[in-house]
């Protein structure tokens, strides 16, 4: 109980690691960028590992006994298990590629699980100086101002987010291109900003009105978003409809009232079995029976 009651400091400790990384992404954003590959589209640059060395020694002197998960860290050691211990999940620069790239859409995103449940989120664009916060019971905020999901009830009015994920195989992307093809023509339109996190930030404000993704990273992605717009008064859910897990590398996000529509379109056997067996083909199969992983029969 005393981790729920420290929530506030938490948050603090977060917002002020965040902002130090953020001066380091600022500093680097017009500059030479050293830049290596981790995957096939996947970047890393020297930015990502000293935002992600910093954040953790920050936190770490703080709070010794908390457990850390950070993308980079994992990247190179492979050590993604999630515990019910308060553990720290950090993306260190989401948006790297924009970053790269000098578009402007980058963040700093630090969540913090306590019994494995979302608790603490803190996403930070240094470049446009946007601070989205958020605490389990507490509400969320944009630079210190409460924010929330919109009240669109049609799926045709409504602005989509989503990206085409981190492979690149011909399977993936014929799947995902279908499945967006034919979405066109149910929202009014459709963005790729190129990060989860802020994608997830502007469905928590009210900017975008729904989020889907499949296949991005890992948890350091979502722990922040989820706690945000959830606390924005909306939800996170699994694409199928399904329980969310901050594992799965699977997410939707929404307000409530267009989850149903956005579950019903997406609920495509061929989309998620295809989609995640190219995606995940040694951690996931679907047996004949869907419900087993939480999808309607």
């Amino acid at each position: 109980m005393a981790d729920i009651d420290s929530l506030p400091e938490f948050l603090a400790s977060a917002i002020d690691a965040a902002k130090r990384a953020g001066e380091i992404i600022r500093n680097g954003f017009y500059e030479t960028k050293h830049v290596e590959h981790k995957g096939e589209v996947d970047l890393v640059t020297e930015t990502d590992k000293a935002c992600e060395e910093l954040i953790i020694n920050h936190l770490k002197q703080l709070y010794p006994t908390h457990k850390f998960i950070g993308e980079e860290t994992a990247a190179a050691q492979g050590d993604t298990e999630l515990t019910d211990e308060p553990t720290w999940i950090i993306d260190p620069v989401d948006g790297t590629t924009n970053f790269v790239h000098g578009f402007p859409f980058v963040c700093v995103s630090i969540g913090l699980t306590i019994r494995k449940v979302p608790s603490v989120g803190v996403v930070y664009n240094p470049i446009m100086n946007e601070l989205f916060t958020g605490i389990h019971g507490k509400g969320a905020f944009l630079n210190g101002v409460p924010i929330k999901v919109s009240s669109q009830t049609e799926l045709i009015s409504s602005l989509l987010v989503t990206e085409n994920g981190a492979k690149l195989d011909k399977l993936t992307v014929d799947t995902h291109t279908k499945k967006l093809n034919s979405l066109l023509f149910k929202v009014r339109s459709v963005r790729a900003c190129g990060s989860l996190a802020l994608n997830l930030c502007g469905v928590a404000c009210g900017r975008l009105d729904i989020c889907y993704q499949v296949g991005f990273g890992g948890p350091w992605d979502v722990a922040a978003g989820a706690v945000i717009i959830r606390e924005a008064g909306g939800i996170v859910y699994d694409p199928s409809g399904a329980e969310f897990d901050i594992t799965s590398q699977r997410v939707a996000a929404s307000n409530p009232f267009l989850k149903d529509a956005l579950v019903e379109f997406l609920d495509d056997a061929l989309f998620l079995s295809l989609y995640l067996k190219a995606l995940l083909p040694k951690q996931l199969s679907l047996p004949t029976d869907r419900s087993a992983h939480g999808f309607p029969s």
